[in-house]
């Protein structure tokens, strides 16, 4: 898997839903695969050049392939889940995948330019044509990315006062164990925490150092800590942060803090988009 592509993600990612149930969050369906195929940190850790996960976005990519030939219902909204073709299948053999890339493909580069134009063609080196219907995603994470220090802090703190935080507060100075700011999250009249964050402008991965030294600084002063980066985490750190006997701490990457801002629709605006059924309109050629 040293050489994948989104082609060696189509069986994995129909198999990781089949196995979870049926359906599974797009974390659930990356973690699955990840452990089923076993891949390791070099892999799971690569990043594109505007910082996002490869892998992540690969598997995103056959998502995006198995939705536009029915195997993934598209309609659900941040649910990957599998229609009665997909339920159905087995692994897909070389030339039905090759076909299925093909005829997708086509459904698209064969439109006039007036039916395509709302849809980015990008090339890239381990595949013949991807489709990017998320291009924003990469532009809002590279805006991130490019924030001031004290910017990226105040842009965390709005993102948790959207979220519920209440008395949530920045520190704005270095110096206090790597805690950037601290906020309270009112569960009911009677059950509230006190959570500490940390926010990191990453390209790259955040290692299981960051998070134990966070964890030292949290002992015996909050019940729960987040780290936010633009960047990801490696798989020991993952494992560190929810390991037995320390302070939790919620670990929120590139990939899920775009999620954040796009379910609270924040520095975002949404709009309704159609895409044309050609194949509606074939019964009235004839």
């Amino acid at each position: 898997m040293s050489k994948a592509n989104f082609r060696d993600y189509i069986n994995p990612v129909i198999n990781a839903i089949n196995n979870l149930g049926g359906s599974a969050t797009p974390q659930e369906i990356y973690k699955y695969i990840a452990e089923s195929l076993k891949l390791d940190d070099k892999i799971l850790n690569e990043k594109k050049e505007n910082g996002r996960s490869l892998y992540e976005t690969q598997v995103a990519f056959a998502r995006f392939y198995l939705a536009k030939a029915d195997f993934i219902d598209s309609s659900k909204h941040g649910i990957w889940s599998l229609t009665d073709k997909g339920r159905q299948s087995k692994d897909l053999a070389k030339a039905d995948i090759d076909k299925l890339i093909k005829d997708v493909n086509s459904q698209f580069l064969s439109r006039p330019k007036d039916a395509t134009r709302n849809n980015i063609h990008t090339k890239d080196e381990n595949d013949e044509g991807e489709l990017n219907e998320d291009a924003y995603k990469d532009e809002l994470l590279n805006i991130i990315h490019s924030l001031p220090p004290s910017g990226f802090e105040r842009l965390c703190q709005r993102l948790l006062r959207e979220s519920g935080f209440q008395e949530v507060t920045v520190n704005g100075k270095s110096g206090d164990g790597g805690i950037d700011g601290i906020g309270i999250l009112q569960i009911n009249p009677f059950v509230s925490f006190k959570v500490l964050f940390q926010s990191k402008r990453y390209s790259g991965s955040v290692g299981v150092e960051h998070i134990r030294n966070f964890q030292a600084s949290m002992m015996g002063r909050a019940d729960k800590g987040i780290i936010i980066t633009t960047g990801t985490y490696t798989a020991a750190a993952k494992m560190e942060a929810t390991r037995d006997g320390v302070p939790p701490i919620e670990l929120v990457d590139g990939e899920k803090l775009v999620n954040m801002f796009e379910q609270l629709e924040l520095g975002l605006k949404p709009r309704t988009t159609y895409e044309i059924n050609f194949n509606f309109f074939d019964d009235f050629k004839e």
